[in-house]
């Protein structure tokens, strides 16, 4: 397929423990946005520190063309996720490609991360006092090895100006077609996002897809009160009512729930009662007054409201994710 001549000029960083995905989505993604005579409207080509071979989390070996040489004359810089190495284990890379992003963006390119490709850019420097998105699961170490960063783990991706950061895996889709459509508007990314076979939007953030475990029940402690406060998520349970279970004062209650689980009893039982109503999204036809009453909530308003303040889209939405239909 051609390259339009006034074509974006995309460098795309695979550094070692390259996720396969995410170093394939920017050629995939931006490749599908044509102009009017069918060309591609971006050039996009890939480099490693060294031009020579970089090995992928999923153990193969990446062959570029380029070496960082590349990232001097890109419009765009894309560093994908990776899965080990330095910017994940103790904050620190190589000062090569640390000075060669830094003078990218000093030249006024734009850089963009996929899923933990975000530790790259921030192990650059070039997050500090930044908002910015990662993998979910990576959040808390993200945090850890980055405090100056104003991680959001919640949200699909992060427009930043000139630097944009997104969450795991498929994430890096949504922020490419963000990217296509931030250049060329919405007809050319939703014809991207056909060409694709995927959504050209897709709705809420991370949270819709991030595992709230239950914690494990025992025999001491609340676990009791929480157990069978789990088989009556769709009665009304009040925090004094717990309490009795527990044959706790309420004081003691609140101190003792929060001690085992992290939470207050009220946090804890409005998180189990989203949950059962994930549950219920994904595994029945139930409508949603009958989930909310189900779940404890008690009116499809009320589930709504919860359902969009926890996991950031509607009941609806939701189920269109996870089943296909309303």
């Amino acid at each position: 397929m051609p390259i339009a001549p006034d074509a974006h000029r995309v460098a795309v960083l695979a550094l070692d423990h390259v996720v396969g995905l995410d170093l394939g989505t920017p050629s995939q993604v931006l490749g599908a946005a044509r102009d009017a005579a069918g060309r591609r409207r971006y050039a996009v080509d890939t480099c490693t520190p060294t031009g020579g071979p970089v090995r992928s989390a999923a153990r193969f070996q990446v062959l570029p063309d380029h070496g960082l040489e590349l990232t001097e004359t890109a419009d765009t810089v894309v560093v994908p996720g990776i899965h080990g190495g330095p910017p994940l284990t103790d904050g620190t890379l190589d000062p090569a490609v640390g000075e060669a992003l830094r003078a990218a963006h000093g030249r006024g390119a734009r850089i963009v991360s996929i899923c933990t490709g975000s530790f790259v850019l921030a192990a650059a420097g070039l997050l500090d006092d930044r908002p910015a998105a990662t993998h979910w699961a990576h959040a808390e170490t993200f945090r850890t090895l980055y405090p100056k960063v104003k991680l959001d783990p919640d949200v699909l991706f992060i427009d930043d100006g000139e630097i944009l950061t997104s969450a795991g895996v498929a994430a890096g889709i949504d922020l490419c077609l963000h990217v296509i459509r931030r250049d060329h508007g919405t007809e050319v990314a939703n014809h991207a996002a056909r060409r694709c076979v995927v959504p050209p939007w897709r709705e809420g953030g991370q949270a819709q897809y991030t595992e709230h475990p239950v914690p494990e029940i025992g025999v001491t402690g609340t676990a009791p009160t929480r157990e069978w406060a789990l088989a009556r998520l769709a009665e009304p349970l009040t925090l004094r009512a717990m309490a009795a279970h527990a044959r706790m004062s309420v004081r003691t209650f609140t101190r003792r729930f929060r001690e085992e689980t992290g939470a207050s009893p009220a946090r804890w039982l409005l998180q189990q009662r989203v949950d059962r109503a994930r549950l219920l999204l994904e595994t029945t036809d139930l409508g949603v007054d009958q989930v909310a009453r189900q779940s404890g909530f008690g009116t499809a308003a009320a589930l709504r409201q919860q359902f969009q303040l926890s996991i950031g889209v509607p009941p609806t939405a939701y189920r269109r994710t996870f089943r296909g239909h309303v």
